[in-house]
């Protein structure tokens, strides 16, 4: 019995499955499938792509033909990208906003439909889990650890985006090994994602080698900007790399995610560990939760793998109980961690394996299973 003839309609359902790679929604509601055609055996599918660069349409033609291909009957699939026209960009950044079409039939004041719409913080109700990583001062390898941990938890299948808030010393645009600028659609920004993680920082946005100067009103622009121009999609985790101390962007963070959790690192140095409990002070004054530390360089293993605590020992555990929280991970001091850093190659990533990598997977595990959040949101509860 010969094989039933492939229809256009089973070419648009295998589409509807179809996710652009980097908004992760299918291309059918993102309005990027123009038309279908089947030719005898042969599928074509025109697309419009709303952001340029030849990797990710590769990738985008990639999986059309992998799932036109397995309709039954179709043995090739021809694909033709286009670029978005602006009419089709600025329907796209609306859909992305969650702003719905304008209604032909309603009758619309004219200077109100030209004011832009309301921004809106996806944070402060969603079910996403923020986690912030902060510090008392500089130095001590607070970057690094959220770089890690972040890829720690995308490697346990977990949707983690993380922002660099770190405005004066951003650091992980180079420490994730992020490649590309964020993309643009309408006004709406895409951020780029390396090692499964996306990523908003001011280091897209500045010269590394340029000052930031700016005083307190700008840089709460810019973080409001971070957080809710950007399209960050569905997630799990949001992670954002604090400034050290407990200046005005500390306050602006408190302020845009009153949920988060916060994580203090610190060395096991005692000087160190005094400092690091000013951060804490400070998440308890705003009203955020401290869930735990996390003491970074606690030891250096020699050649003669002897341990050798350069930074002396304890400042972690003692903070912890002071704060009464959990020491929730101690890291060791590794050379391929500050080498990993520098070229963009996280060391979970690399050698998951190996002796600072099982640390952050066991942490990413700890805080994913076990320190679930103790306060219960639900978006849809209103109280008068």
């Amino acid at each position: 019995m010969p094989a039933a003839k492939p229809e256009v309609l089973d070419v648009q359902a295998a589409l509807a499955a179809v996710e652009e790679p980097e908004l992760r929604r299918s291309i059918v509601e993102l309005g990027m499938v123009q038309g279908v055609a089947v030719d005898g055996r042969t599928a074509v599918v025109a697309l419009a792509a709303p952001l340029p660069g030849d990797a990710p349409r590769a990738e985008l033609s990639r999986r059309v033909v992998e799932a036109v291909g397995q309709v039954p009957g179709i043995e090739r699939v021809d694909v033709d990208v286009r670029d978005m026209d602006d009419d089709e960009i600025v329907a796209l950044g609306r859909l992305l906003k969650g702003v719905a079409p304008p209604n032909p039939l309603q009758v619309v004041d004219a200077a109100a439909a030209r004011q832009p719409p309301e921004r809106v913080n996806p944070f402060t109700d969603s079910r996403t889990r923020v986690l912030a990583v902060s510090s008392g001062k500089g130095g001590v390898g607070k970057s690094s650890v959220t770089t890690n941990l972040a890829v720690a938890l995308a490697d346990r299948g977990r949707r983690v985006a993380a922002v660099d808030a770190d405005v004066w010393g951003f650091s992980m645009p180079r420490m994730l090994g992020v490649a590309a600028p964020p993309g643009l659609i309408d006004d709406v920004i895409v951020p780029p994602e390396a090692n499964g993680v996306r990523l908003i920082s001011m280091g897209f946005f500045a010269r590394e080698d340029q000052a930031v100067i700016w005083r307190g009103p700008m840089l709460h622009k810019a973080l409001e900007q971070f957080l809710t121009d950007v399209y960050w999609g569905e997630l799990d985790y949001l992670i954002v790399d604090m400034p050290p101390g407990t200046g005005d962007i500390s306050l602006s963070i408190a302020q845009f995610l009153p949920r988060a959790e916060v994580l203090v690192v610190t060395t096991p140095q005692p000087a160190a560990q005094r400092v690091a409990q000013r951060a804490a002070a400070m998440a308890e004054k705003v009203d955020l939760q401290v869930i735990g530390v996390i003491e970074n360089m606690s030891w250096f293993t020699g050649d003669d793998g002897k341990r050798y605590e350069l930074f002396g020992a304890g400042g972690g555990e003692e903070l912890a109980g002071e704060l009464d929280v959990p020491l929730l991970a101690q890291i060791p001091l590794v050379p391929a961690l500050r080498i990993g850093g520098d070229v963009g190659r996280p060391i979970v990533a690399v050698d998951p394996d190996g002796e600072v990598g099982q640390v952050f997977r066991a942490l990413a595990e700890r805080l994913d299973t076990d320190l679930v959040p103790k306060r219960i949101y639900n978006p849809e509860l209103k109280l008068n």
